[in-house]
């Protein structure tokens, strides 16, 4: 009985990480900052559960699925949710109009809600 308790609590030890569910992106900012140029406020929110599994990302993306940039999380954010993250002078292709803002996790990758952004 107390093997099978122990591999019971083992077991979700284990995969507990996977609860976390995928990062969602809950507001853009963004400011053109030059000719073709932008800054990027994103603020993401994940059931962070340390360095097992965190959102590591946030990537702005065309509307042909081109990443443009990506801004790296560099460490698990468990106190601090949702929070929010800047990348600055972003190079958009001429002639594109809106991006998608993506965030992605340590285990699942990218995923979760998304946003689209109109660029002035």
């Amino acid at each position: 009985m107390i093997k099978s308790i122990l591999a019971a609590a083992t077991l979700i030890l284990t995969i507990q990480p996977s609860f976390a569910g995928e990062a969602d992106v809950l507001d853009v900012k963004v400011t053109k900052s030059g000719s073709g140029t932008y800054d990027f406020s994103v603020t993401v929110e994940h059931a962070d559960a340390g360095w097992d599994h965190y959102a590591n990302k946030w990537e702005v993306v065309t509307p042909d699925g081109k990443v443009i940039a990506t801004r790296v999380l560099a460490h698990p954010h468990d106190n601090e949710q949702p929070f929010t993250r800047s990348k600055s002078g972003v190079k958009v292709p001429e002639g594109v109009t809106e991006v998608v803002i993506r965030a992605g996790d340590s285990v699942h990758g990218v995923g979760g809600k998304e946003m689209t952004v109109k660029l002035n």
